[in-house]
């Protein structure tokens, strides 16, 4: 049985989710072994974003397109489409950030 485009909308969600929690736990890991509070601080941050597009975004888009394709509805999500986007451009910031205080 394929998945239908909820299904995959979903999967993909959940993959940007866990995407953003790796980075957040790598750096994390630069964090402690550094000792760089800074660095501790961003994969924190980095770990609520990828929690908040698994515990909050990723439902909520699930269960809005399989309303709007009940109703017969168009499935585009421009304001979810930038959250997740957000999100990710903040992760890779502070992934950025910790090779650059590691290259220090």
């Amino acid at each position: 049985m394929t998945a239908g485009p909820a299904e995959r909308t979903d999967l993909a969600w959940q993959r940007t989710g866990l995407g953003i929690l790796a980075v957040a736990g790598l750096v994390g890991h630069r964090a402690l072994t550094d000792g760089s509070a800074g660095l501790l601080v961003a994969a924190g941050i980095a770990g609520l974003v990828g929690i908040g597009v698994l515990g909050v975004l990723t439902p909520w888009r699930y269960r809005l397109l399989q309303r709007q394709r009940t109703a017969g509805a168009g499935v585009a999500a421009p304001a979810a489409m930038a959250a997740v986007t957000t999100a990710v451009v903040l992760v890779a910031v502070a992934a950025a950030a910790a090779v650059i205080v590691t290259l220090r």
